[in-house]
Order: C-alpha cells, then structure tokens, then sequence
C-alpha cells in the first residue's frame, strides 16, 4: 500500500515549507511510517477535489484520506499506536495547548519577519493569491505588515516559556520528541525552507532543540531543500 502525502511546494517542487505538512512528515516518520510525497501549489486546488478539502496536508492511507495536520496526528495515532504521538487524553489536552501556541503566538511572529522572503519563495503562479488572501487576513499589504526587527521582537517574547522548558528536558516532550515537538518544529521548518533569517542565537536552548530536531529521523529536517539550495532565488 503506498500512503501520499500532499505537501506544499514552492519555486521548486523539491521546495516544501508548509508548517503543517512538516508536523506530518515527522509524525510519520516518528511512526516509521513510509510516506510518497506529492508536491501542490495554492492554485491546484482541483487536485484535492477528492478530498473536498482546499489545503495541505491532506493523507492518503489507503482508503483513508485526512485533512488537517492535527487531525492526521489523531489517526496516526489510532491506526499506528506504536509509538504515540499524543497519548492519553490529559496529554493529547496539552499537546491542543501547543498546537494553539505554535499557531498563534510562534507563527505571526516568524511572518513578520521572513513574510517577504516566503513570498520570494512562492511560485510565481501563486503569488497573487498568496499577497490576496494574506492581504485581508493582515488587513495591510505585505509591505506593510514586513518588520523583521519587531518580529524577531515579538518571537523572542513569545519564545520564553519554552526556553524555560527546554532548560529542564531536552524535548518539549521529555525525554523523547513527540506530538509536541513536531507540532512546534513544524513553524521553524517553514521559516528555514524560505529564508536565511536567523530567529534565534546558538547561545538559546531554543536552538540547541532546533539542532536535536534537525537530525532527527536520519536529517530529515537538516537535509531539507532550502531557498539558499536554489540558485539565483534567493535575494
């Protein structure tokens, strides 16, 4: 059985840097689980028209198809239960507790700060859509929402509970990563697929756990295409 997964790309079809499919990628792999790639852009959304669904990630496992990073963690979960990824229920309401955090706190911030260079990292194809839909949601233009020195601010300020984790356990998890690592790690990959930016320093526990994640499940993080890998593409 071969299991796909939808993964966003870029420029480049090796170029994949949506946060939520990357929280995909290492659950699987925390599954040890096989997965083909498929890369989608914003405006192929007839391609997932078997999903009735417009987004990525969306799986397919057998006759299985799940939309949603988190929901796809669930099933993984469910299908696969070596190896959990969220555990039990008290677990699985702390790991909703970081989901929210990533997206709402980490995210906006790392925007802020690498918003032009995702744009830069985008197919052409789907770059109006992108300034469009990103556009309303800011209500600003791309231009004007771009602060990397407030943003690098804001993430900072958003990053201290988990430095104060991080100096306790070398995983957000524990021990081991887990659901909470990726759904965190997720946010870094995508800033690192499509910009240079440095969002944190060596000297952070934050960038210790970057390390450890980036050469988990055999570099799967560290060997990712980067917007640098490409020539001439990045400005």
């Amino acid at each position: 059985m071969t299991r796909v997964l939808y993964d966003l790309c870029g420029i480049d079809e090796g170029l994949r840097f949506s946060p939520y499919c990357w929280r995909v990628r290492y659950a699987l792999a925390h599954k040890g689980l096989t997965v083909e790639t498929r890369p989608w852009r914003f405006s192929d959304k007839a391609a997932l028209a078997f999903a009735d669904h417009d987004k990525v990630p969306v799986l397919v496992d057998g006759d299985a198809v799940i939309t949603d990073s988190y929901a796809i963690l669930r099933y993984l979960d469910r299908a696969y239960p070596e190896a959990p990824l969220l555990g039990d229920a008290v677990a699985e309401g702390r790991a909703r507790f970081i989901r929210h955090y990533a997206e709402r706190a980490l995210q906006p911030a790392m925007l802020r700060t690498i918003v032009m260079d995702l744009l830069n990292a985008i197919h052409p194809d789907d770059r109006d859509y992108f300034r469009e839909t990103r556009e309303k949601r800011l209500g600003r233009t791309l231009e004007e929402f771009h602060s990397p020195a407030k943003g690098l601010s804001q993430l900072d300020t958003a990053l201290e509970p988990l430095r104060g984790l991080l100096k306790e356990a070398d995983f957000i998890d524990g021990d081991a990563p887990a659901a909470g690592d990726y759904l965190v790690f997720g946010s870094f990959m995508w800033a690192r697929c499509v910009s240079s930016a440095d969002l944190v320093s060596n000297a952070d526990p934050v960038y210790a756990w970057l390390e450890r994640m980036l050469d988990l499940h055999d570099g799967l993080g560290r060997s990712a295409r980067r917007i640098t890998d490409i020539e001439g593409a990045y400005r």
